[in-house]
């Protein structure tokens, strides 16, 4: 019997005939029904037989995307039979089921659902699957619908699905589904106002977990501010349970109003309180769990601070975690909705409407951006490692499943076909993150399974900062504390690992001390991340990447550490350890056993040739010794790497060289093939043809240096052709003015080469020189007797008619004793002044 018979008249109810059919026809439905509609309460009682007893009885399985989402829906269902949870209907949690043996719904998260079909591929006694809030696009969601639909087709084809949801790509559901019918009930939308209300100053974005202080001191003002301008309870959105705590703090002082917190990990008799709504005047501070999951009562006003956290690949940890960003147009409205459930409402956006357009139509799917080795293995286990012939709404990226694979064959939990392993089999079925099942795995027969348990779920759920970064600290706290909430989660977390059947393991002989159990653990779960001091607080972790220790570390000092969690602060190049334990080299050994290497390096740093035998664990350097004896082969490549690196400039380079190499440079340009190219890309391609045999006989920098750059260039001429012996035709090093003088032609710009003379010593030359068979004009720079630069012309003949009688009438006042004859081009040329030339038989 129904205790509230208006919860019979919830809009969902006139839908329900559409969905009967849909379920009795084709099998599969899509229910696209709003908020406070009733689909999540009404629909799987409808569903179950226990709103019409002549409907016949049937076994519904409701899967939600949270833990706090399932316990509710189950209370509230049962509340409306007027019995106890567990009875007609029931839940199952991680680490907790409250479910009788007369249940005919169960209400389950969509990850406990994925172990049991893992399980029971065939969900024996099950008759219909509901996977609500679909459009939430949660990866075990995803993942869940796409085994189901296989379930279907090949084992059970009677299993009735819904996909349900307040808003959903409806059509992409259907199709997934094999074309189900899309089922909809109309909800009841109060008139919401919208109130942008900013800061007044700009605030920092966003950043991995952190947000700007200065954000949540305004969302709490404004928190008040709707307090005074509105009636009812105020139901403000946060991204996570420490954005709430702070923005709690901050709203002393309410007199009447009371002040709530909800959270998935608020304790189960907050949630009952809020979800039973109060006569009080309330402020409710949820997560995005209060979108779509739960009807909160008495709410009128929305406070959304525009936040949100969305799964992400954690690099700070190895796994998939929750980064905060901005919240997408799609959660906005969600939230908003909540404030027009029973009445017209407001809603108090604490961004700016001009940002509202740039914001993302819709969260990304998890499939897209979340780390995939969890996934992968699923998709192994159920027998597609590709997940290529699963029924999902979005293919998984290439590059994640390709980097899903490594760790999972790392780990041991797929063999080199990415075919499931048995260790693999047992690794899923622990419900964890697949690196923190292998340290579960193999920690368990050296430190015990009990210790293993408890620091594993240390890690599957980061302790809170207060514990401190040491993790054997963290341990002893979480042991030592009892009305801790935390506490409270691990120590149910700890029986679960504990019971989820690995082998019960009494700890090794001499295996002891917490500080060296927990970073065996550590290690054992992060391999690349164990670490070694370098000095000053610093280490070097195997993956490469350094990481600094906070001040006042109880780390400080430990040669070696197992680092867990870390985070990259802004604008700088290490990581910052959060979360670490101490280990001994011989534990980062065995645990990163794989990275472990022994090999000769012949190797260019440093500036030089670097000879020698090292042994690592990845990036670290645990022993080196200078090799003697030295592949020559290994030796040249070295000197080569050295030569990329530093350029050419290596060698000897004497004037003439690098002359010889400006003019090859110019006839390459101008005349082409036979003559080389001598760029630097060209001549390292081939220096098997000029820089031998000096190159092989070589053994160090100092032997680079002493190799002719200009002999080995030699070789490069086109000597067969027998072109060579026109270089000094085509590109000659000096070239004869009108005075006699030779002057040298300078070709530093392959494309400009430069004639550097006085003006006197070409009177009497009509045309400027041409080089390259006539091709290229030089470009003569007239000088003053001084040697000044006092025209640039690459037309002489110009010059003389126009430019030279300005140049002279500036020069010939400053040199008075120099000719400067009216008509230079028929001039005599001369390299002295008119006394001299006189001397010499000239006339000025």
């Amino acid at each position: 019997m129904i205790r509230d018979a208006a919860a019979l008249n919830l809009p969902v109810r006139d839908a329900l005939p559409s969905l009967r059919a849909a379920l009795e026809g084709p099998g599969s439905a899509v229910l696209c029904a709003p908020p406070g509609t009733g689909k999540t309460t009404l629909v799987p009682l409808a569903l179950a037989g226990l709103l019409d007893a002549s409907e016949g009885a049937r076994r519904v399985v409701v899967a939600e995307p949270r833990r706090i989402a399932a316990r509710a829906a189950a209370r509230r269902m049962a509340w409306l039979l007027g019995e106890k949870v567990g009875e007609s209907v029931g839940y199952t949690v991680r680490g907790e089921r409250v479910v009788g043996p007369h249940a005919r719904v169960e209400v389950v998260t969509t990850g406990v659902l994925l172990q049991r079909l893992q399980r029971d591929q065939e969900l024996a006694g099950v008759d219909v699957v509901v996977i609500d809030e679909c459009h939430e696009r949660h990866l075990d969601a995803d993942t869940v619908a796409a085994f189901l639909v296989d379930v279907r087709a090949a084992l059970r084809p009677e299993l009735r699905l819904v996909a349900a949801s307040a808003t959903t790509d409806a059509e992409g559901w259907a199709r997934i589904l094999g074309g189900a019918p899309v089922v909809e009930a109309q909800g009841i939308a109060h008139p919401v106002e919208v109130v942008w209300a900013p800061p007044a100053r700009a605030v920092r974005p966003p950043h991995g977990m952190r947000v700007d202080p200065a954000l949540l001191t305004h969302v709490a003002a404004v928190v008040r501010r709707a307090l005074a301008e509105r009636d009812g309870d105020v139901l403000c959105f946060l991204p996570g349970v420490g954005e709430i705590a702070r923005v709690a703090g901050q709203l002393g002082g309410l007199g009447d109003v009371e002040v709530l917190q909800v959270h998935g990990r608020a304790p189960a008799a907050v949630q009952d309180a809020v979800l039973a709504g109060s006569p009080e005047r309330r402020v409710v501070l949820a997560t995005s769990v209060a979108e779509s999951s739960l009807t909160v009562p008495g709410v009128r006003v929305v406070v959304d601070s525009g936040l949100a956290r969305e799964p992400r690949v954690d690099h700070a940890r190895g796994l998939s975690a929750l980064a905060t960003v901005r919240a997408s147009q799609a959660a906005g409205r969600q939230r908003a909705g909540r404030a027009g459930r029973e009445a017209p409402g407001a809603v108090y956006r604490c961004w700016a409407e001009a940002e509202d357009g740039r914001l993302a139509r819709f969260p990304a799917p998890e499939i897209k951006v979340a780390d995939l080795a969890a996934f992968a293995l699923q998709a192994a286990c159920w027998g597609d490692p590709g997940a290529s012939g699963l029924a999902l709404l979005d293919p998984p990226p290439g590059g994640a499943m390709a980097a899903a694979r490594e760790v999972l064959t790392a780990v041991g939990a797929v063999d080199a076909t990415g075919r499931v392993t048995e260790r693999g089999t047992r690794m899923a079925r622990v419900g964890l993150h697949p690196r923190l099942a292998r340290a579960l795995l193999d920690a368990a027969p050296l430190v015990g399974t009990r210790r293993a348990a408890e620091v594993v779920a240390l890690l599957s759920e980061e302790p809170p900062r207060e514990y401190g970064d040491d993790l054997a600290m963290a341990w002893r706290i979480a042991r030592r504390r009892q009305d801790d909430g935390y506490v409270v989660r691990w120590r149910t977390e700890v029986r679960r690992l504990t019971s989820a059947g690995v082998q019960d393991h009494a700890a090794a002989p001499g295996f002891g001390g917490e500080e060296r159990v927990a970073g065996v653990v550590a290690a054992l779960a992060f391999p690349e991340r164990v670490a070694r001091a370098v000095g000053g607080g610093t280490y070097l972790m195997a993956n490469g990447t350094r990481a600094e220790l906070r001040p006042g570390s109880s780390l400080t000092g430990a040669e070696w550490i197992a680092v867990a969690v870390a985070d990259r602060p802004v604008g700088t190049g290490h990581a910052r350890v959060l979360l670490g334990a101490q280990i001994d080299e011989d534990g980062a050994r065995s645990a990163a056993a794989p990275l472990c290497s022994q090999r000769d390096e012949v190797a260019w740093s440093g500036g030089d040739l670097v000879a020698r035998h090292v042994e690592r664990l990845g990036a670290i350097e645990l022993a080196v010794r200078p090799l003697k004896d030295v592949d020559p082969h290994l030796v040249r490549e070295a000197l080569l790497a050295g030569l990329r690196e530093e350029g050419t400039g290596l060698l000897k380079w004497s004037r003439g060289a690098r002359e010889l190499r400006e003019r090859l440079a110019f006839v390459h340009r101008h005349l082409g093939a036979p003559w080389p190219d001598v760029s630097e890309d060209a001549l390292h391609a081939r220096v098997d043809e000029w820089l031998e045999p000096e190159l092989s006989k070589a053994r160090r920098r100092a032997d680079l240096g002493r190799i002719d750059a200009g002999q080995a260039l030699g070789r490069l001429l086109p000597w067969a052709t027998g072109e060579a012996v026109r270089l000094d035709e085509f590109a000659p090093e000096r070239l004869e003015v009108p005075s006699g003088s030779r002057i040298r032609i300078d070709y530093s710009d392959p494309g400009q080469p430069v004639l550097a003379v006085k003006l006197q010593e070409m009177f009497g030359l009509a045309e400027t020189p041409r080089i390259a068979a006539g091709q290229v004009p030089v470009v003569v720079h007239l000088l003053s007797p001084a040697g000044r630069p006092a025209a640039v012309t690459a037309d002489l003949a110009s010059f003389w008619r126009e430019g030279y009688r300005a140049v002279r009438a500036e020069l010939r006042g400053r040199y008075p004793k120099h000719p400067w004859p009216e008509d230079p081009a028929s001039a005599e040329p001369t390299r002295y002044t008119k006394a001299r030339q006189a001397r010499e038989g000239g006339s000025a």
